[in-house]
Formats: C-alpha cells, sequence, structure tokens
C-alpha cells in the first residue's frame, strides 16, 4: 500500500515507478486473469504483479498520475474478440465500463480493437504488463503514455 499524499492506495510502490519511468509512447498492459503475463514478459517487458484488483479501478487510478498519448489516433487499445466468439454475439461490456473511465479522463477516442495475436505481440514490446486479477473475459487494455506540458510540472 502506498502512503503518500494525492497517490492512490490501489498503485503499488512497483506500479509508481514503472508510470514514473515510461516516456511518450511507451505502453502499459493491464492484463485480465486469464493473460499469459509470465510468459509474455520472459523476454520482454517487466511483469507487475496486481493480483485481486480489477481493471477498472487501477485505470481510474493511473489515469489521475499518467497522460495518454494525444498524437495517436488511439491511446488506448483492446484485444479483439476471436472470430468464433464475434460469430456468438459474445458482449464485452467491460469495453463500456473502460470507455466512460476513459472519457472522464479526457481522452478524445475511441477503444482501438487489436487482433489477439496481434495483441500478444504488442504487448511483448510494452513497457510494462500489470497482471490483474481482473474476471471480465476480453479484459485486457493497452495504454499509450502520453506527455505532461511544462506548466503542468512542478
Amino acid at each position: 500500500m502506498v502512503v503518500l499524499k494525492g497517490i492512490p492506495s490501489i498503485l503499488s510502490p512497483e506500479l509508481l515507478y514503472a508510470l514514473a519511468k515510461m516516456g511518450h509512447g511507451d505502453e502499459l498492459v493491464l492484463a485480465d486473469a486469464n493473460f499469459p503475463s509470465s510468459s509474455i514478459c520472459v523476454h520482454g517487458p517487466r511483469e507487475i504483479r496486481a493480483d485481486g484488483l480489477g481493471i477498472p479501478p487501477l485505470l481510474e487510478a493511473i489515469l489521475k498520475l499518467m497522460p495518454l498519448d494525444t498524437y495517436v489516433p488511439f491511446p488506448a487499445a483492446v484485444m479483439n474478440l476471436v472470430d468464433s466468439d464475434q460469430e456468438k454475439g459474445l458482449a464485452v461490456p467491460v469495453w463500456d465500463t473502460y470507455t466512460l473511465i476513459l472519457f472522464q479522463n479526457n481522452a478524445e477516442s475511441n477503444l482501438e480493437k487489436v487482433e489477439r495475436f496481434a495483441f500478444y505481440e504488442r504487448a511483448k514490446k510494452a513497457f510494462a504488463v500489470v497482471a490483474t486479477g481482473e474476471t471480465a473475459l476480453y479484459g485486457n487494455l493497452i495504454l499509450k503514455k502520453g506527455v505532461i506540458p511544462a506548466e503542468e510540472l512542478e
């Protein structure tokens, strides 16, 4: 637990450190409980454990500290449904939750939908993967870090 003024207590010291080290254009994966976080991180991004935590509250806390990239069409991306789930008409209500949280934090675009294996490849290039306890199917989310204008830095 983080005990600092103005820092959401849901953010671990390890996650705070990663957010601070990330630069403009670096990506952070918020991985659901079914995502192969450890496999993805073997030779790539650092793995940060947030077991038991859902992605929506983590997303809200992260967006209090990290701006999203405004220079790209989609600063946030989800893993798209595989064909069989699309054919079944599988609903993914967590995407609506993400969209609402992003909108409330001034994100101006929709979620990019990335094909499953392309999502895995993109995750391998991320700065870090946060392994959460999110149980929603297709709950994975990638965030691209933006810039903080000089006038907002203290």
